[in-house]
C-alpha cells in the first residue's frame, strides 16, 4: 500500500518540479516559448510591443531582422495563433510601444517608432490616422536633445500620455487631436524625476487613477497624478521595469532583467515567473535558451482568457504564452 501511495504521488511531483510550470498556488502557468512564429517570408527582429484587439487578434511590434524578405513590422494573429496578415513596413527597425484602445467606435493603434522618433496612431489595418513628432512647444528640445518615445498610456478624458523613455526623461500628456497639453519627469532621481521612463500604464485600481511609469534606469515604478505630480515609488521586486497591463487587479510587469512579475492591489508581489537573472543570452544562438527561462522580457499582456503574453528584446524575437493552470 505504502508503494502504490508512493507512485500516485510521483506525477504530482515531477509536475511540481516540471521547469515549464511557472509561479505557484493561484497565478500557475504553463511556458510555451515560440507560441507565435514569424510566418514564411518574414524573420522577426527584436519583439517589442504587443496589443490585442475586441476580436482577440493579436498584434506584434518588431524592428524586423536584417536578413528578412519581408520589410512588415506588424504581425497579426488570430486568437488561437494562426498568422492573418502583416503590415507596417515603414516601422521596421523602429517599432517599439504598441497600445491600443477605442475611440469614436473604433478601435486604433498607438505605435511608438523609436527610428522615426514619432507617435503613430493607425487603423487595425494599419492606416495612418495621426503622427505626432517631437514637442517642441514643451521647450524641453530647444538644445538639441534627444526626444525618442517609447511608450503610450491613454487618459481617460480621451487624451493620451507619451514616455521619451530613450531621449530626454520627459513624459508629455497630448489631447486627442494631438495638442501639447503638460510635460513633466525630466533626468534625475529625486521625486518627480526620472530615468528611462520606458512604459506607462494607467492605474484606476485605487481612489483615483494614477499613471504608473516604468522608471526604469532608477529600477522602480513612479506614480503620478494625471496633472503630472509625484505621488508614490514602488521598488518591490523591480530590477529593470518596461511596461505593465491590468488585469482583475493584477498588475502584469515585464522585467528586462529577465523576469516577469506580478502586483497585487498594494502593489506586492505575488509571482515571479520564469526568473532567467542573470543571463548574457542576447546574441546568443536560440539552441542556448534555457527552457522555462526569460532573457529580457520587454512587452507582456494578459489575453482575454488569462493567459499571459510574453515579447522578449532578443535579435531573433521570441514570443512566449504563459497558459493560465
Amino acid at each position: 500500500m505504502a508503494g502504490a501511495a508512493a507512485l500516485a504521488a510521483t506525477p504530482a511531483l515531477a509536475r511540481r518540479q516540471d521547469p515549464l510550470v511557472l509561479g505557484s498556488g493561484s497565478h500557475r502557468y504553463r511556458c510555451e516559448h515560440n507560441w507565435l512564429k514569424a510566418p514564411e517570408g518574414l524573420k522577426f527582429g527584436d519583439t517589442h510591443g504587443l496589443a490585442q484587439d475586441s476580436k482577440g487578434r493579436i498584434y506584434v511590434a518588431h524592428t524586423v531582422h536584417a536578413e528578412s524578405p519581408s520589410a512588415d513590422a506588424v504581425v497579426v494573429y488570430d486568437e488561437q495563433g494562426k498568422f492573418l496578415k502583416s503590415w507596417g513596413a515603414e516601422f521596421r527597425g523602429g517599432a517599439h510601444g504598441l497600445d491600443i484602445r477605442t475611440e469614436n467606435g473604433q478601435e486604433v493603434l498607438h505605435h511608438c517608432d523609436i527610428a522615426r522618433k514619432i507617435v503613430v496612431k493607425t487603423d487595425l489595418d494599419g492606416k495612418v490616422l495621426q503622427e505626432i513628432g517631437v514637442p517642441h512647444e514643451s521647450g524641453k528640445y530647444a538644445g538639441g536633445q534627444p526626444y525618442v518615445p517609447t511608450n503610450v498610456a491613454f487618459h481617460p478624458g480621451g487624451g493620451f500620455f507619451v514616455a521619451d523613455g530613450y531621449g530626454s526623461h520627459w513624459v508629455h500628456e497630448f489631447t486627442a487631436k494631438g495638442e501639447l497639453r503638460n510635460s513633466f519627469g525630466g533626468p534625475g532621481k529625486e521625486k518627480g524625476q526620472l530615468l528611462q521612463p520606458h512604459g506607462l500604464w494607467l492605474d484606476d485600481r485605487g481612489n483615483e487613477p494614477l499613471l504608473a511609469v516604468a522608471d526604469r534606469s532608477n529600477r522602480r515604478i513612479q506614480y503620478f497624478n494625471l496633472e503630472g505630480e509625484h505621488v508614490k515609488f514602488v521598488s518591490e521586486g523591480m530590477r529593470l521595469p518596461c511596461h505593465f497591463q491590468l488585469r482583475q487587479g493584477v498588475m502584469l510587469v515585464p522585467d528586462l532583467e529577465s523576469v516577469v512579475t506580478l502586483l497585487d492591489e498594494n502593489n506586492r508581489v505575488i509571482a515571479s515567473l520564469g526568473d532567467g537573472h542573470p543571463t548574457n543570452l542576447r546574441g546568443k544562438p536560440e539552441s542556448e535558451f534555457i527552457a522555462g527561462k526569460f532573457i529580457h522580457p520587454h512587452d507582456a499582456m494578459f489575453l482575454r482568457n488569462g493567459d499571459i503574453l510574453v515579447a522578449e528584446w532578443v535579435p531573433q524575437g521570441r514570443i512566449t504564452r504563459l497558459v493560465r493552470l
